[in-house]
């Protein structure tokens, strides 16, 4: 079921995502070489429980901490461990939080250390099929012309669009109607409505498309590199609000 936020529920929405924006914040800050992703999930938690919101990740279907560090070939839920990470890598960081009741959700790609340049182009590419998606929520569009938008993209610059995972619907709970899928035809599809409220998340490889789940780990298939990168967006009547940003990023 599709819920559409009202004014004061999406000010409290718009309350918890940029809390959660200077959580993930600080923790992009803190991603160095020899640095373990157990330490950025413990700082991570920290920051949420100080600020007296709660990790929505932490215990969810069993998972066990409260930030998502996926280094590399993994596309994402990677989970923390005690192993420094390596000069070179590309982290993707993803974090929830839940506010007087209501989500956010977000993720970023980070470079740990001097990383190679096409590490740093699969990034910014990751980060720009966002914002593609985010020029078509408009109420009216529909959920197809996101996922074209991300795909389009991301093809045209030679990389590929994981097909198994997808973005989704978020509010009171984590995980809502509807599915945000990351490809597909646009004019297709459920139509936006203002006050519906997403999580938009392209997760791009510089490889194939296919992807390997063992356990949390999705991986791909291919070993090739993944970035993600993720945001909580508010479709209203004209511009898309994004609640996880105080600040629109120029769009390029």
């Amino acid at each position: 079921m599709i819920t559409l936020k009202n004014p004061q529920q999406a000010a409290k929405m718009r309350e918890a995502g940029h809390l959660l924006e200077e959580v993930l914040t600080a923790v992009c800050a803190a991603v160095e070489p020899s640095v373990t992703t157990r330490h950025l999930d413990q700082l991570a938690e920290r920051l949420i429980r100080k600020a007296g919101a709660k990790p929505s990740f932490l215990g969810y279907q069993g998972f066990p901490a409260s930030l998502c560090t996926s280094v590399d070939n993994v596309v994402v839920h990677g989970i923390p461990n005690d192993h420094p990470l390596r000069e070179g890598s590309l982290i993707g960081l993803d974090c929830g939080l839940v506010l007087d009741g209501w989500q956010a959700d977000m993720a970023r790609t980070v470079a740990v250390g001097a990383i190679a340049p096409e590490a740093r182009r699969l990034m910014e590419v990751t980060e720009q099929c966002f914002f593609e998606a985010l020029a078509v929520c408009r109420a009216g569009n529909r959920l197809g012309d996101i996922g074209h938008a991300v795909q389009a993209y991301a093809e045209a610059q030679g990389f590929s669009v994981v097909r198994d995972l997808c973005g989704h619907g978020i509010g009171r709970a984590m995980h809502e109607d509807p599915e945000v899928s990351n490809f597909g035809e646009p004019g297709h599809g459920m139509r936006l409505r203002a006050g519906m409220t997403l999580a938009i998340e392209p997760m791009i490889n510089a490889g194939g498309y296919a992807v390997h789940m063992d356990g949390w780990d999705v991986t791909t298939q291919d070993g090739s590199l993944s970035a993600h990168y993720e945001n909580t967006v508010l479709i209203t009547a004209e511009e898309p609000e994004i609640l996880t940003m105080r600040t629109m990023r120029a769009r390029g």
